[in-house]
């Protein structure tokens, strides 16, 4: 499921922390969103305060509009006794929420990140409200 995040840490401090912080964070707590509707478009704007625009991905797929972030680890070599260990660390490193949204104009969202908002405009798919039906 692509709408979570869960903790993998199972070290001794574990049951110590699950005491003031819950098991699982809600990428819809990190990624709040507000969605708004008109006869042509859909308007969103998600809130990804901290990462950068190259950190961001947006994708359509079945109907379904991806977000995600993603910050990737700088892996420093210190010695052990250089820096304090973690005993708990809750900053996300990457996370991702999925919006269904049906049949778009997939070739022609736009987006663009400000001030750690990104907007989107998905323009909905224009339907052909005549048809003829042939008589069998």
């Amino acid at each position: 499921m692509k709408n979570y995040i869960v903790r993998r840490n199972n070290d001794l401090f574990d049951n110590m922390w699950n005491d003031f912080f819950p098991s699982g964070v809600s990428s819809k707590s990190l990624m709040r969103t507000d969605i708004k509707e008109d006869e042509n478009q859909y308007m969103m704007e998600v809130e990804i305060p901290g990462f950068e625009k190259q950190d961001i991905t947006v994708d359509f797929e079945n109907g379904y509009l991806t977000v995600e972030a993603k910050k990737e680890q700088a892996n420093e070599e210190k010695e052990e006794n250089a820096q304090p260990k973690y005993l708990h660390r809750e900053r996300v490193e990457s996370y991702s929420r999925s919006y269904y949204l049906g049949d778009v104009d997939a070739t022609n969202i736009k987006a663009r990140y400000e001030n750690g908002v990104l907007t989107l405009n998905v323009p909905k798919q224009k339907a052909n409200n005549t048809h003829k039906i042939v008589i069998d």
